[in-house]
């Protein structure tokens, strides 16, 4: 674990979510390992569910992916769980460097029970659980709308934002992802590469690469080029008297062309057009 959280704040921060929206909200680290939830208590359709073993596995799968994807867009990511219900995960970071996740869930979505009831149980048909008790624990789950959803995913990102800003989380300075976030954060711009961090930091290849797929949800060169494409957009903006070629250069790429290409690929428009579309 690379970061510590403050508890007591972070606890009535959960508390005031759930007020807010009568959904259950839950905090885990980057590891997806659970550190705080309100309520304390799951809802009676997913203690049945994780009553089997192969269900139980499926949940945890199904949240890790869904932390992963969460991460790689860096925003709110709604999804349906393998068990038909409806989940929101908004990913949290200090900087650069993802520290762990906000999940609510687990929404009932459907038109209504009898719809819902009936996707859920074609989803869990092969879990070994008692299937009169998940319909009854269906039929007793609110309704919740998809518009509903989309405000209170936006709550989530909001309350995530502010978890951050109100340092209800410490970063672990010894810690080896931290030492190499802020290594990347200062030399960017430069000669750098999966290679050379390795060598720097003593580690092998596989190892760094775990790190970047834990801490950014993107390989370390898709890292370090999203934050060169970021530092070019700010340059763009608000250096109008640089050329395409000097910002190239300073955001670190030393081929204009592969510049452009990367830029394209990264925003869908070219460096040109992203100045119009902001002007």
């Amino acid at each position: 674990m690379i970061s510590t959280f403050n508890l007591m704040k972070l606890n009535s921060l959960l508390e005031d979510f759930h007020k807010l929206t009568k959904i259950r909200i839950t905090v885990f680290d980057e590891n997806f390992h659970e550190l705080a939830s309100c309520p304390e208590q799951i809802a009676p359709f997913c203690q049945i569910i994780r009553i089997d073993p192969k269900a139980r596995l499926a949940c945890r799968k199904c949240d890790e992916k869904a932390c992963i994807a969460a991460a790689r867009c860096k925003k709110t990511f709604n999804y349906r769980c393998h068990a038909g219900m409806t989940e929101s995960i908004a990913p949290l970071f200090m900087g650069n460097l993802l520290i762990g996740y906000l999940l609510f869930g687990h929404v009932f979505s459907y038109h209504t029970h009898e719809e819902g009831w009936e996707q859920i149980k074609e989803l869990c048909q092969s879990y070994q659980i008692d299937k009169e008790k998940l319909k009854e624990a269906c039929f007793n789950q609110p309704i919740i709308s998809h518009d509903y959803i989309e405000s209170a995913s936006h709550i989530l990102q909001a309350v995530a934002y502010y978890l951050c800003m109100e340092r209800m989380v410490s970063l672990h300075q010894q810690e080896l992802p931290v030492q190499i976030d802020q290594y990347i954060s200062a030399h960017f711009t430069e000669k750098l590469s999966a290679a050379l961090l390795c060598k720097e930091f003593q580690i092998g290849k596989t190892h760094l690469y775990e790190i970047a797929r834990q801490n950014y949800g993107v390989g370390i060169a898709e890292h370090i080029r999203n934050l060169r494409i970021e530092k070019a957009k700010d340059l763009l903006l608000h250096r109008p008297e640089l050329s395409l070629s000097e910002i190239s250069s300073q955001c670190g790429f030393k081929d204009y062309n592969y510049f452009i290409t990367v830029f394209r690929q990264t925003t869908g428009i070219s460096p040109k057009r992203f100045i119009q579309n902001h002007q």
